[in-house]
């Protein structure tokens, strides 16, 4: 299931937008499902500015080692440090407990550029045969 009320890349990550400007990026379900069982999260300091499909971390599975990608552009305020000892939530809570990243928006107006709408990004994983 795919939350209406988030935002998706293309990368398969998603973005919450929350009241002041911040939001809070995952990855999807799809994107956690794709990768099989995580077993380390590598995310960046509290203070780093990132851009609008940047490199934001990397997730690492039984299977491979993927790249994150911000999909807005902000700086990082606050990072999902149970990840740390529980990379599983990102499996187990994709959309919940396996948050990655809270962000400052550089420009909460057009955070949405580019994103998709959940029922798009259903089209678009149905499109890449997932």
């Amino acid at each position: 299931m795919t939350p209406e009320d988030l935002l998706y890349s293309r990368d398969h990550e998603w973005l919450r937008r929350e009241p002041g400007g911040e939001a809070v990026v995952g990855i999807t379900d799809h994107a956690q499902q794709e990768l099989g069982d995580i077993v380390y999260v590598e995310l960046p300091e509290a203070g780093a500015t990132v851009a609008a499909g940047e490199v934001l971390g990397s997730v690492e599975s039984v299977k491979a080692v993927s790249e994150l990608f911000c999909p807005a552009a902000g700086e990082v305020i606050a990072l999902n440090e149970a990840l740390e000892n529980a990379p599983e939530r990102v499996n187990e809570s994709p959309y919940g407990e396996g948050w990655l990243v809270r962000l400052r928006l550089a420009d909460p107006e057009a955070a949405a550029e580019g994103l998709l709408s959940a029922a798009a990004y259903a089209e678009f994983v149905a499109s890449e045969g997932g």
